[in-house]
């Protein structure tokens, strides 16, 4: 019988309402095979929980532990020198209260010991996102630019505080053997291919530099096949999402709401984008190699991150475990079709 090279998995960042006990219970009765939970999931009374109280819950559960996530916490730490209290939910409240500089430092201390951690618990793929390091200003995208005049050059200012700011956790997972996996995003560090390659630039080819891939987030004019294809060697994280967007309606409208926004996140099944093409690519570019590698596994996970303004969250995510299974964890070819015909 063919192989199959995925297994079906899911990230906990948007469940953490439920306790790690909680989300494995759930997520194995959902069907998954593994799950990724968040830096948030793996929090105790006194802080990070130690890495066999999470190795006992994912063994009880019969999980494989896919990685750790730390979004919003990367986030945070490259966001905080602009002052955006936008960082302030992601944050304890009494940290919320103190200067930028502490935020920052703050920030790095917490993400340091989550990578010890996941080091720890031998997860050396770390799915996250930097923060905006070149400012709000570029963050928008604006046509017009405006981002160089007398005395100042957000670009070149940008990419020395990012060289700076992130130096100290590179390092630190540099020395562990862990890659950190930028999903490329709107208002983040890289919101595009191009502008994720010139992070590898300016930090030298650093190594632990690389790429979550999400295709939900090729939503302003760069097709996920073109995202990724561009980046190819760097992507070692992977992600299942789906969206829509509506037609005839401003992507960057000014909507509170999450059902009025024109890029509406979406169950997997019926969004606009073909994740058993997305899948493929995977397989294309290289991604199940590299993980399996890396990892030392025989399959590489396919993260479900469903999300739904309208379907109950839990809905949506069972629904999203379901489709990975059953749909794209397929067998993989062996050889050309071509190879028997004639036989």
């Amino acid at each position: 019988m063919a192989q199959k090279c995925f297994h079906s998995s899911i990230e906990g960042a948007q469940h953490g309402a439920k306790t790690l006990e909680q989300f494995c219970e759930w997520a194995k009765k959902a069907g998954a095979d593994g799950a990724q939970p968040s830096n948030f999931l793996l929090e105790g009374d006194n802080g990070l929980r130690s890495a066999k109280e999470i190795k006992d819950v994912f063994e009880k559960n019969e999980l494989k532990l896919d990685g750790v996530s730390g979004h919003c916490p990367f986030w945070a730490h490259t966001t905080a020198w602009t002052g955006s209290p936008t960082i302030r939910p992601f944050i304890p409240g009494d940290v919320a209260q103190k200067s930028p500089e502490e935020i920052e430092r703050w920030a790095e201390d917490y993400l340091l010991r989550f990578l010890d951690l996941a080091a720890e618990l031998g997860t050396k793929i770390v799915p996250m996102f930097w923060g905006i390091a070149f400012g709000w200003e570029i963050a928008t995208g604006y046509t017009w630019g405006f981002w160089k005049g007398p005395g100042f050059d957000f670009m070149k200012e940008g990419a020395e505080r990012f060289v700076k700011k992130t130096a100290k956790l590179r390092e630190k997972a540099n020395s562990l053997g862990i890659y950190l996996a930028h999903e490329i995003h709107p208002g983040t560090a890289a919101m595009c291919a191009d502008d994720f390659n010139k992070l590898v630039d300016i930090c030298d080819g650093d190594k632990c530099l690389t790429v979550n891939a999400d295709p939900s987030h090729c939503w302003e004019g760069e097709d996920w096949q073109t995202r990724f294809r561009k980046v190819a060697d760097r992507v070692y994280g992977c992600h299942v999402k789906n969206n829509v967007v509506r037609p005839h309606l401003p992507l960057r409208h000014m909507a509170f709401d999450w059902p009025e926004r024109t890029m509406q996140f979406v169950d997997i099944p019926s969004g606009e984008l073909n994740m058993l093409r997305y899948a493929e690519l995977m397989i294309h570019i290289g991604y199940v190699d590299k993980y399996c590698k890396i990892m030392n596994t025989d399959t590489a996970p396919l993260v479900v991150e469903a999300e739904s303004a309208y379907r109950d969250l839990d809905a949506t995510s069972e629904n999203g475990i379901r489709y990975v299974k059953d749909e794209l964890c397929f067998p993989i070819a062996t050889g050309s079709f071509e190879d028997g015909m004639g036989a």
